[in-house]
């Protein structure tokens, strides 16, 4: 099932990004690949918001792409912006906002920024080759050893591996 493509455009309106991520479901579970969904939602639903509020005003549009490439899914989100390069920085504890891109970083193998000729596109690598066992073995693993953080979620269950 390697080389598979699909992309969406929505409107650039925050309501779009809900639809984003069902689309990002939608798409994964015909692809066979529950394993990788909720990180995958999670990075479309940052990328989404950043560009549903960066780029409102210059564009109507953003862009939504999924690409399966040898045991590698590729999210991205293109948008009209193109005057600043979004960039990971530490939120004050303080701030409402800008965590998107420490999230990004963290549940993605890769990510990075790309320029195109009317904006930019910001993309997110999430390894699948594996994942689908993986996780059969994760929750087994999860239900034997709880973690030691109260807080810990995904990243936990990931480190497990």
């Amino acid at each position: 099932m390697s080389g598979r493509t699909h992309s969406q455009r929505f409107r650039l309106r925050l309501d779009s990004v809900p639809e984003a991520r069902r689309h990002v479901q939608a798409t994964l579970t015909h692809w066979k690949l529950a394993a990788v969904t909720d990180d995958a939602e999670l990075i479309i639903s940052e990328l989404a918001t950043n560009a549903v509020q960066h780029a409102r005003g210059i564009g109507e549009f953003f862009e939504v792409g999924l690409r399966r490439r040898n045991g590698v899914l590729i999210l991205e989100v293109s948008d009209s912006y193109q005057w600043q390069t979004p960039e990971k920085r530490e939120a004050d504890p303080e701030d409402i906002g800008g965590r998107g891109l420490v999230i990004v970083d963290s549940l993605s193998d890769n990510w990075g920024v790309r320029p195109r000729e009317s904006g930019k596109t910001v993309w997110a690598h999430l390894a699948i080759s594996g994942r689908e066992v993986a996780s059969v073995a994760g929750l087994a693993a999860t239900r034997e050893e709880p973690c030691a953080e109260a807080r810990c979620t995904v990243a936990c269950t990931r480190s497990m591996f």
